[in-house]
């Protein structure tokens, strides 16, 4: 059976974006999840269940990373993958209820088929077999353990929470000797996964929305333009030199750069656009309306959990606490907003919360302008 690595940097294809495409709708039901059950809790097992969701998702990005997915039988494997993944998501809503088998059923064949990919691609290299068997225990333990909370009567976030816990340490521990990245393809992936989330909140104002009058119509434009501040704060200052560092980088530590950069910063930043998702979704159905503790966490905590990442990447690349200092700035602002954003109209905290965004990127602009142009000039000329 070909599962054949690759040598050599290549673009992301359109069998990988077709296979994104379940994650459009896996986004969007977690957003369901949470307007189900818009509770503090409620936001804690949404935040499993995108832990468990990503998991899949940045691990088929590493291995189309390592393979080439044109190849007949990897696209009928990413085909088989991609229903699996669809009948999980469709699970969301109810995970830790009735549908908590069919997600964990069918997460456990995702994660299989990719460890299975994976294992074929490395049979012509033994310190790729290794790295893979290395990493295959934890990730199975994690996936077992996530069916088996479906079965469970009783609570079943404690055994989500060992089962994110062993998937996600367990790839740390499990070391980055044998594994291969290719810079360009593994940024241009991870770009185009963190359009697909925004694009999610595109989708959370729009199904928000049962009547427009003048207050959905100035939310829709406020929410629009915070979802393009996420937008400026990672495309202008971020994705090209990531991917220039990643390219700075031999071997074993550039796999160790993008494991931390990638695979699990990434992660807070897609919990923070859902978030805002999802208090968005609120925001547009109730404008004149004072939010709940809840949606207006949602508001202003996943903004500044989403700017808060840059200064955790910072502090990765530099190896010493390192923060970004007008984005920092703006997380405390968020943070500060929060307990006013219960206080006043829906439509009022939306405005504080694109107020503090604007101030941000004005700032950027007037004192890192040319740091845009100086990100653009590294990108290779054709």
């Amino acid at each position: 059976m070909p599962a054949t690595a690759v040598e050599q940097e290549h673009r992301v294809t359109p069998r990988e974006l077709f296979f994104d495409l379940v994650f459009v709708f896996a986004f969007t039901q977690v957003t369901t999840l949470l307007a189900h059950d818009p509770t503090f809790a409620g936001i804690g097992r949404g935040v499993l269940v995108l832990g468990a969701l990503w998991w899949p998702w940045t691990a088929y990005a590493w291995l189309t990373n390592t393979v080439d997915p044109e190849e007949s039988f990897i696209g009928a494997a990413l085909l088989i993958a991609l229903i699996a993944m669809f009948l999980a998501a469709l699970a969301v809503p109810h995970v830790f209820g009735d549908d908590g088998v069919l997600f964990g059923a069918s997460f456990l064949v995702v994660v299989a088929m990719h460890l299975a990919l994976y294992a074929l691609a490395g049979r012509g290299n033994r310190d790729l077999l290794v790295a893979v068997l290395r990493l295959a225990p934890w990730t199975l333990l994690g996936a077992t353990l996530i069916l088996v909370a479906g079965f469970a009567d009783g609570p079943r976030t404690w055994l989500w929470v060992a089962a994110l816990i062993s998937t996600y340490v367990g790839a740390g521990v499990s070391g980055t000797t044998g594994w291969r990245v290719f810079p360009s393809h593994l940024a241009e992936r991870y770009g185009l996964v963190l359009i697909i989330a925004l694009g999610e909140a595109f989708v959370a104002i729009g199904i928000g929305v049962s009547q427009i009058g003048l207050g959905e119509v100035a939310a829709a434009i406020l929410g629009l333009l915070i979802a393009t501040s996420f937008w400026l704060a990672y495309f202008d200052f971020f994705s090209i030199r990531g991917e220039r560092m990643l390219s700075d980088l031999p071997g074993p530590d550039r796999v160790a750069l993008a494991r931390d950069l990638y695979a699990y910063a990434h992660l807070p930043m897609i919990v923070g656009i859902v978030f805002f998702a999802f208090a968005m979704k609120t925001i547009v159905g109730r404008v004149g309306e004072e939010l709940d503790w809840v949606p207006a966490f949602a508001l202003c905590g996943g903004s500044a959990l989403y700017l808060l990442t840059y200064s955790a990447i910072r502090t990765r690349v530099e190896r010493r606490l390192a923060l970004s200092r007008g984005r920092f700035v703006a997380t405390l602002a968020l943070l500060l907003v929060l307990p006013l954003a219960t206080e006043v109209p829906a439509i009022a905290a939306l405005a504080l919360v694109t107020f503090v965004c604007m101030a941000l990127h004005a700032y950027e602009l007037v004192w890192w302008r040319d740091a845009p142009t100086e990100s653009r000039s590294l990108v290779p000329s054709s």
